[in-house]
């Protein structure tokens, strides 16, 4: 590093690879819920329908105001009451 200049861009120390690490917090979540089933089949019809509403309904609340995340979510229900009945 100090031969090519970079010496100071180096990161070290104790926690110097916690973006490493934190990548892999999605798989880590999805091997716990995989550990509530016994079968792999039920796993992945679960996972399919569950993705599904997921998506529909995550409105990422941080990023938008309280009155928009409100109406955002009375579309959304509204939306997937006319899908389901």
């Amino acid at each position: 590093m100090n031969e090519l200049g970079n010496a100071e861009k180096q990161e070290v120390g104790r926690w110097a690879n916690n973006r490493v690490e934190n990548s892999h917090l999605p798989f880590g979540r999805r091997e716990r819920a995989m550990q509530r089933f016994r079968q792999m089949k039920t796993l992945q019809k679960f996972a399919s329908v569950h993705a599904n509403v997921h998506n529909h309904f995550s409105l990422e609340r941080h990023l938008i105001d309280r009155q928009t995340y409100r109406e955002r979510r009375s579309a959304a229900l509204a939306e997937w009451q006319a899908l389901v009945s």
